[in-house]
């Protein structure tokens, strides 16, 4: 099922995405037709069980599925929905028709939602759109400022969610996003450093544009593991179990973000920043998801402060006895 649904994904967005879907949607628009053939393909509910009308997918799945929207640059807020309905159906409440939007400050596209969720220390609010004040991030994506209409559904979560189940889902989402996205840019890098010739051969045979591009493979690299083993953790103990590696994956993403963008760029030079390459597209969501739903600084810092509240002695103890 994950490998028919990953093609699935694959396809379509490589036939109805692109850098001229991308420019619009920064403009504002709303992809109607590629959200449409994602309904359709039941992709928005990849993390509802099959019992409640859903894919029935694990967590690891949806990471490699998120992985292939950021790829992609993320037409559409696909994850943050299938985070939205995954939390719904945790909470016993049915999955929202239409998109539905995670919180109301910075809202991902809100000014499209049909529903608007949210979640505080384990109570979730369904509510309808009321009105908002539009706002964007560096990637000129909707974020938006939210004022809920009337609530439609209330729940909580098991306890085994914790109280910060959104905000960790969150950044795990976006840490995929990112590592998705990285391994694009640098495929694009690579590809562009095997075409483009100065003084009479590739530049990509230069000792200084290999190491360059060997420095942005290995971040590639290491944060695709990240996400894959915090995946595997939330599906082996539940969001709060899964913690530990979901801040890890944040804070890999975050320094992957910055230098695989560095690295890409540098090899792309000025043509990377025009308005009709992707590059740009991509490397401009890698830094505005790498401050979203907490930056690198902020997930180490609370890594930190549990290593603290635990005590040395414990530490090595924590870090092997962990099976994710």
């Amino acid at each position: 099922m994950r490998e028919i649904v990953l093609e699935q994904m694959e396809r379509l967005l490589a036939e109805e995405a692109g850098v001229a879907l991308l420019r619009r949607v920064e403009a504002g628009e709303w992809p109607a037709a590629l959200w449409a053939r994602a309904e359709e393909l039941g992709l928005p509910l990849a993390l509802v069980p099959e019992e409640a009308g859903g894919v029935g997918l694990a967590w690891a799945d949806a990471a490699a599925m998120w992985q292939v929207l950021g790829r992609h640059a993320a037409p559409l807020p696909l994850g943050e929905a299938m985070l939205a309905n995954a939390l719904l159906a945790a909470a016993g409440l049915a999955p929202a028709s239409g998109f539905v939007t995670l919180g109301t400050n910075a809202a991902p596209f809100g000014r499209h939602a049909a529903a608007v969720l949210r979640h505080d220390r384990g109570r979730l609010a369904l509510h309808l759109p009321g009105s908002h004040a539009p706002q964007a991030n560096i990637a000129r994506e909707p974020r938006d400022r939210l004022t809920p209409g009337a609530m439609i559904a209330e729940g909580r979560l098991p306890p085994a969610w914790g109280g910060r189940a959104a905000r960790l889902g969150l950044a795990l989402l976006r840490a995929a996003l990112i590592s998705g996205a990285a391994a694009r840019a640098l495929a694009l890098a690579v590809e562009w450093a095997n075409t483009r010739s100065q003084f009479g051969r590739p530049i990509g045979r230069f000792q200084a544009v290999q190491q360059s591009l060997a420095v942005a493979a290995g971040e590639v690299a290491a944060v695709d593991v990240a996400v894959a083993t915090a995946a595997r953790a939330l599906d082996a103990r539940g969001m709060e179990g899964a913690a530990f590696e979901i801040a890890c994956a944040k804070v890999m993403a975050g320094e992957a973000a910055q230098l695989v963008a560095a690295h890409a760029h540098q090899a792309f030079a000025a043509i990377g920043i025009t308005e009709e390459h992707a590059l740009h597209h991509l490397t401009r969501r890698m830094w505005a998801w790498r401050d979203e739903a907490g930056s690198a600084v902020t997930w180490a810092t609370e890594i930190g402060r549990e290593a603290l509240e635990r005590g040395g002695a414990n530490l090595w103890a924590d870090l092997t006895a962990r099976d994710g």
